[in-house]
């Protein structure tokens, strides 16, 4: 079942590699989505997928790269649109 989570991260999550690794997780669990930079700091993604990979996805999320230090996640579960196709750094 295909679904489409959104996922707002808060903590030291910009300057750290978060986008350009979470893309790279996203492309392995077979996502589609994007995932950009806020100015408020915080990390924004939209992904949809099945909801296996979307649920591995975020428990990534909430750990985020090597660099990163996650304070808080937020999460919406939605019905996929199924109008992304790639998973891709917005800016």
């Amino acid at each position: 079942m295909q679904k489409r989570v959104s996922l707002k991260i808060y903590g030291r999550v910009q300057g750290v590699f978060f986008r350009q690794e979470s893309r790279q997780k996203a492309q392995a669990l077979g996502l589609s989505g994007y995932v950009k930079n806020e100015p408020d700091g915080t990390v924004l993604i939209l992904a949809e997928g099945d909801k296996a990979s979307l649920e591995e996805f975020a428990n990534w999320c909430q750990k985020g790269p090597r660099l990163a230090d996650v304070a808080k996640m937020e999460t919406r579960w939605q019905k996929s649109t199924g109008e992304l196709r790639d998973f891709t750094i917005s800016h």
